[in-house]
Order: structure tokens, then sequence, then C-alpha cells
């Protein structure tokens, strides 16, 4: 379904600036997209007929300065809610549900290798911590694990730290938040206990990535990556490091705008722009076997 009747731009686009002023947390790069958005705006290149149409040309330019993947103008085929971030959280709550709650599969393969697959995303840890906490309790005996989130498409933080906390074996500083709120920051921690039994830190760890594997999804990859706690394998993931807020302009439109940057404490840096870059590269259909293939090589050494 998509919206067929024409619509008027300028209040979108008016609030989509607005919002990019006031929240983005690069404030050097807002005015300008801001501008560019007003310049395009005034040239007629948002006069189409649906916000589906809008939604693609707008997100194009918002992307087009820094190349930001979190900065976009997401089209919503039904009518949401004006409260902020209330349609992210409805589509959300419905993946959540026919997803197991974020673990759709865990799977004990060939010579004690256990796979858990993280997917479609990293639900908010007050929905995620029980299926997330049992799948990662029943995976804690294997001899070796496959974290799989090639489908991963991002999520919470907070559940990132959770999940990092059952592969390894103390508190650890996983990422720094840096906001533009406040020019305050906040540091990520994994915790000193866990509901359930741990993977632990020493036992071989793989996590499977793809092109489509992005934001928190890629944080996961990163922080166990950046700590030699795990071996990234499949392809370079999308590079979108910046949390974000969404505000609903339309009520088939949601602009949603990174509020955050985050800083690892190793590398001093992040993934944005670049992604994740494989420890083992290969194409992400083959990652799996390639990565089991390992693990069994592993543990018979």
């Amino acid at each position: 379904m998509t919206t067929s009747a024409k619509l008027a731009p300028a209040p979108v686009i008016d609030e989509t600036a607005r919002l990019l002023i006031e929240h983005y947390v690069f404030p050097e790069i807002s005015q300008q997209v801001a501008d560019l958005l007003q310049r395009r705006l005034a040239g007629g290149a948002y006069d189409v007929d649906g916000s589906e149409e809008l939604a693609r040309l707008v997100t194009a330019d918002l992307q087009s300065v820094n190349g930001d993947r979190h900065l976009r103008l997401k089209h919503h085929a039904d009518p949401v809610s004006a409260e902020q971030g209330a349609a992210s959280m409805e589509a959300m709550r419905r993946d959540f549900d026919t997803s197991l709650g974020g673990a759709p599969r865990v799977e004990l393969l060939a010579g004690g290798v256990a796979v858990v697959e993280l997917a479609p995303m990293l639900f908010p840890l007050e929905w995620a911590a029980e299926p997330l906490g049992a799948a990662l309790t029943l995976a804690s005996r294997a001899q070796a694990l496959i974290v799989d989130l090639r489908t991963n498409r991002g999520g919470d933080p907070d559940t990132v730290a959770f999940v990092c906390s059952y592969l390894l074996d103390e508190r650890t500083h996983l990422n720094t938040m840096h906001w533009r709120r406040g020019e305050r920051s906040e540091q990520s921690w994994s915790l000193p206990h866990v509901p359930g039994a741990r993977f632990g830190g020493s036992k071989p760890l793989y996590v499977l990535t793809s092109n489509d594997s992005f934001s928190a999804a890629e944080e996961l990859a990163y922080d166990l990556q950046q700590l030699g706690r795990a071996l990234i394998v499949g392809e370079r993931t999308r590079g979108g490091a910046h949390p974000c807020k969404g505000w609903t302009v339309h009520p088939h439109l949601e602009a949603t705008v990174p509020v955050g940057r985050a800083v690892n404490p190793l590398s001093s840096t992040n993934w944005e722009g670049t992604g994740v870059q494989p420890d083992i590269a290969c194409a992400a259909a083959d990652a799996a076997d390639r990565a089991h293939a390992h693990a069994l090589t592993q543990l018979a050494s």
C-alpha cells in the first residue's frame, strides 16, 4: 500500500529541517543539510504525488552531505502516531512478537558448535532480556559459538551490552556515546552478572555479518572484534554508528535524526561510513560454513 494523494512537501521539509538543526549530533553539518533541503524544495524537486516518493528523494538528499545512513525520512504504509518514536516502536513490536523476541534460531551443529541467530534486530532490553538470556544460556554449554547477525538491522545499545555480557568473563568497557544535548557522554559496560549461564570469554567465538548488518548489530560485532574476543566472518557491514531518534512529520513519514556518536575505547573511533571489516572475508551466504569449519579446526587443535 502506498500513499497516492497529492501532498504539500513544504511542511514536511520545514519540520525535518527544524529537527536537523535542533537535534543532529553534528551541528556544523545540520545547517548545510537543512539549507540543501530548502533549496531543493524551492526548486520543485519535492513536487511529487506521494509520500513514499518524497521519502526516497529527501533521504537521498539528507545522506548526500556526509553519508550518514541513520539520517532518513522513512515512509510508513499505514498512518502512524504523532508521538515521538511511535512509528518505529509499533513496527518494532510486531517484529519482536514474530521473531521469538529477537532470537529466532538456536541450533547445535556438529562438533559441539552452537549457532544463535539474533534477528531482525536487537530489541529494547526491557523486552529482549528474557528471550536473549534464554537463548544465550542454552548455548553456553557449547564448545564454540557462532552469533549470526547477517540480517540484523540494529537496535538498542543496552541490548548490545547485555549480549556481550554473556560472551566475556568480567565487566568490560565496550563503548562511549557522545550526545549533542549538553555535550555529555555516556559509557557502556558489560554487566557484572547475567541471568542464566555465560558462554564466557575463552571459548572460540564467531560473529557472522553481511552488507545488511547495521547500527547496533555493527556495534556488537565491532566491540567484540576490538576486544579480540571474536572473529568476524562474512561481508563488510553497512557503516552506521550514530544512534538516532524518530519524529513523525506527516501521517506516513518519520524523520530519523542521529543524536549521538559512538567512540570505542580501544580504537578511539567507530565504524561510521567504513563498516566493520571481517577477519574472514567471504560471501554472507558462505559465512556460517566458513565459521563452522574454522571452529572445528580450532577445537581439534
